[in-house]
């Protein structure tokens, strides 16, 4: 059996069965396995980083390990982008790329290269993935899919990688021949241990007057998000979201907070800071949920944190904050064993939180009634608020970065069966267009709505025309400032506002025709330039058969509100309540 054929089906055995490739010198065998075999899909994109961010949100959406295959050199290190979005966020992905004969390795040789294309894949990729390897033994094969496989998924899940030899990929290989990998045995649980954890925070949760859960994307990659339903309505306490977690529940539920962090609405913040009692599980408090000074978040709270990966709890001590109890555990077994106990009943002062927090949200909504009387040119608020009322509850929304993102997080109502994707820790460029095309191979019968910005769509701009050629049920949004409008707000900030490299008015930053472009690459393209206009074009982008880019021209200078100047504690945003004002007549505190 030749040994790519092994690989092709390995990969259908999984469970995958489509993916992202883009051909090479050093690929074009195992992408023939692929192409000949009956039960497999790929898809050849345009670039190599629109392949490893397609099986990035092919694995976010579907469940299943993404499959990407690049060639050598070029075609690896063209991955790296893509292979980090995984990696920060937890994504299983398996990246596998083509290396040269392994008669032209270079080994141990002080030569810079030996073989046409040669490149150290594996010294590159390892900080940025669970498991890096060179296959140079056509009889490892079996052993290190298994391993690679198995490492993807198991914990805390993540990327992994083979090079595999070009001659490896072409060997003759008896599979009955190969050994296999056997994971390590997982120690036994200690359930007394488990016992003390859960009865501890039934305990904590008793004496609290004003706690809030705090549920992180950890809740979906362990699968409990229904069960994690169950306990937010069994607990009956106010909870708030974390962005990777942001479409676990519909956001009309009457105890969500809100989002929370440096660039997130104030009633969220404001919970945070004024919790007695925070229960986070699944988040690993990242600088842009909690601030840059860790011992300044939610500052009056007793703290519990379940996270299974101990290496994020050792920051905690570091960044000096005090934390009750951690818990370094699967959250499911902390989330199923609060559902089997008995749960304490709701007190007077959890009934007078959560009254706090209705009174901050209706106080402090994200679109404000000045926004909606703009009526030339688009205010990004109000397009939110417009786009999350009209389209259906079963879409994914896949959202870029910079500006087009903190609007959508900030702005986006999520209901019903919605899901919202983006590279979150990462955070590249670009990263939504060939997320789309992933998200919506992983579920054909779904409608993807893709958020992106004018910059970040030049990026992997190539796309179009892959989208184009499958005619994806794709509507791609473009949140157009005509620049950088993020970098724009950190000059306005920190360098008088010369917008060096960031505006097209210096006349050195390109500005292309949006509409122009997509109508070149064969799609449908729209425009919206007014208020007047924005439902209506919405609805007519949202209701086109197969692709259609909508041109949104947003008004010039919008920047992100509210949203906490670098380096300040979190503190800064939210006023703290004493105990009187907390028991007073419910008036709102002044914003610092």
């Amino acid at each position: 059996m030749k040994l790519s054929d092994y690989v092709a089906d390995f990969i259908k055995n999984q469970g995958t069965t489509t993916t992202f490739v883009l051909t090479g010198g050093c690929i074009v065998h195992l992408i023939d396995s692929i192409g000949q075999h009956k039960d497999l899909v790929y898809i050849p994109m345009m670039h190599e980083q629109s392949c490893a961010m397609a099986a990035d949100a092919y694995a976010r959406i579907t469940g299943k390990v993404g499959v990407a295959l690049v060639t050598s050199g070029p075609g690896a290190t063209n991955l790296l982008t893509g292979v980090c979005c995984s990696y920060y966020d937890s994504v299983p992905v398996l990246f596998i790329t083509g290396q040269v004969p392994s008669s032209q390795l270079k080994r141990g040789s002080k030569s810079r290269q030996i073989g046409f294309q040669e490149t150290d894949v594996v010294s590159i990729f390892e900080p940025v993935t669970k498991y890096s390897k060179l296959i140079e033994d056509p009889l490892d094969i079996r052993f290190e899919l298994e391993k690679a496989f198995y490492l993807a998924r198991e914990g805390r899940p993540g990327p992994v990688l083979l090079d595999i030899c070009d001659d490896i990929q072409r060997a003759d290989i008896n599979p009955e021949m190969l050994r296999g990998y056997m994971p390590p045995k997982l120690l036994g649980e200690d359930h007394q241990l488990l016992n003390n954890q859960i009865q501890l925070i039934i305990e904590m949760l008793k004496q609290a007057d004003r706690p809030l859960l705090v549920l992180g994307a950890g809740i979906r990659t362990a699968g409990i998000i229904n069960e994690t339903r169950k306990l937010i309505d069994a607990l009956k306490i106010p909870f708030t979201l974390t962005w990777g977690a942001m479409d676990i529940c519909s956001h009309d539920h009457e105890l969500f907070v809100g989002g929370f962090g440096v660039t997130s609405g104030r009633p969220g913040n404001f919970a945070i800071q004024n919790a007695d009692l925070i229960i986070a599980m699944g988040t690993r408090f990242d600088s842009h949920e909690a601030g840059p000074n860790l011992k300044h978040f939610a500052r009056g709270a007793k703290k519990v944190i379940v996270d299974l990966d101990f290496a994020e709890q050792e920051k905690y001590s570091q960044m000096g904050m005090k934390v009750d109890l951690l818990v370094t555990r699967d959250v499911r077994d902390i989330v199923r064993n609060l559902l089997d106990r008995n749960l304490p009943s709701i007190n007077d002062s959890i009934e007078i939180w959560k009254k706090w927090i209705s009174k901050w949200k209706k106080t402090y909504p994200i679109c404000l009634d000045e926004y909606r009387e703009q009526s030339e040119l688009i205010n990004p608020y109000v397009f939110m608020e417009k786009i999350s009322e009209i389209v259906n509850d079963e879409e994914i929304i896949v959202t870029d970065c910079g500006s087009n993102l903190i609007w959508t997080m900030q702005g986006f109502k999520l209901k019903g069966t919605q899901r919202l994707i983006s590279a979150f820790n990462h955070s590249p460029m670009g990263y939504s267009l060939p997320a789309s095309i992933g998200a919506a191979l992983a579920n054909p019968d779904r409608q993807i709505i893709c958020i992106i910005g004018d910059g970040g769509l030049q990026i992997n701009i190539q796309e179009l025309a892959t989208i184009d050629l499958h005619k994806l049920n794709i509507k791609i949004f473009v949140l157009n400032n005509h620049g950088h409008g993020i970098i724009q707000g950190t000059q306005d900030n920190w360098l008088g506002g010369r917008y060096f490299a960031s505006n097209p008015q210096d006349g050195l930053l390109p500005d292309p025709d949006c509409k122009k472009i997509a109508i070149a690459y064969g799609i449908k393209a729209l425009e919206i330039s007014n208020t007047d206009d924005l439902k209506k074009i919405i609805i007519e982008t949202l209701n086109s058969n197969g692709p259609v880019l909508c041109n949104v021209h947003m008004l010039p200078g919008s920047q992100i509100a509210p949203k906490l100047l670098y380096g300040r504690p979190l503190e800064d945003s939210s006023p703290l309540l004493s105990r009187e004002e907390f028991h007073s007549n419910m008036l709102i505190p002044p914003i610092t």
